[in-house]
């Protein structure tokens, strides 16, 4: 059974703005505890909490940069993969040359048909399943179309100089189509996200109650730092949402070579 993730399918900018909304909610809840129970507070309790808010505030540093870091890794994987997959893709029109004269033009048309198809699924958000699974439907009857038409180029010319060096890159084209369908299902694991956002929300409440307990209250700047770790855990979401958002792998290689291998 496929695990089914539950914060993926939500925009990032509701997420953010309703994870700053708790945290300056939790805030204020905090904030009134602490002036409750202010006058029963003695100064080391008082120097105690402040010691566990700066234990939960490194706490959600570190959980930040290391979520961050795992978008990003990821970001760059899927932007690798799209470099990849054009090289190989390239590698193997150029290799059609090699084949027998009579496979040459229906093997580039197939090409070219099946180039069409890895640009326009790169457009296609990941939630639009139905429309992403006819695409990937598609690509792989051009990808088997290709595969009998280089099967039957070996039986006539086994060569593994010509036929045999196409028969490879196309190979290589294929493997890496798959690599990059892989690496869009890869996500920074919801049960971090969760974790963070429950640090997040915590180190709001704990630090409205130390101010509770201090009777001084900061709102702005509270509200600020809130909203600039909210922004951090807005780029994270963004990051490692393939196909939608601001942040996106970009596609500019396949186009070029969409338009380098066009036929006049």
């Amino acid at each position: 059974m496929a695990y089914q993730e539950m914060l993926y399918d939500h925009s990032s900018v509701l997420i953010t703005a309703v994870l700053f909304a708790l945290i300056m909610l939790f805030n204020e809840i905090g904030f009134r505890i602490g002036r409750f129970v202010q006058d029963r507070t003695d100064k080391e309790v008082k120097t105690l909490t402040g010691s566990l808010q700066a234990s939960v505030l490194g706490l959600l540093a570190l959980l930040l940069g290391f979520s961050f870091s795992m978008a990003m890794q990821r970001y760059d994987s899927r932007s690798q993969a799209v470099i990849d997959e054009a090289n190989a893709i390239g590698t193997a029109m150029l290799r059609i040359e090699l084949l027998p004269e009579k496979y040459q033009q229906q093997v580039a048309a197939s090409f070219e048909k099946y180039l069409d198809l890895r640009v326009a699924i790169a457009t296609i958000d990941l939630t639009e399943r139905e429309k992403r699974d006819a695409y990937n439907k598609q690509t792989s009857d051009v990808q088997r179309q290709l595969w009998s038409l280089a099967v039957s180029a070996a039986d006539e010319d086994p060569r593994p100089v010509t036929t045999g060096a196409f028969i490879n890159s196309l190979n290589g084209a294929i493997d890496s189509q798959g690599k990059r369908n892989a690496l869009l299902q890869m996500h920074v694991p919801e049960p971090v996200l969760l974790l963070l956002f429950i640090v997040f929300i915590s180190s709001g409440g704990i630090l409205g109650y130390s101010t509770g307990l201090s009777g001084k209250r900061i709102v702005a700047p509270t509200a600020f730092v809130s909203f600039l770790i909210a922004m951090i855990v807005f780029i994270i979401i963004d990051l490692d949402r393939p196909k939608r958002g601001l942040i996106q792998v970009n596609q500019a290689v396949m186009f070029e070579l969409k338009e380098s291998t066009a036929r006049p």
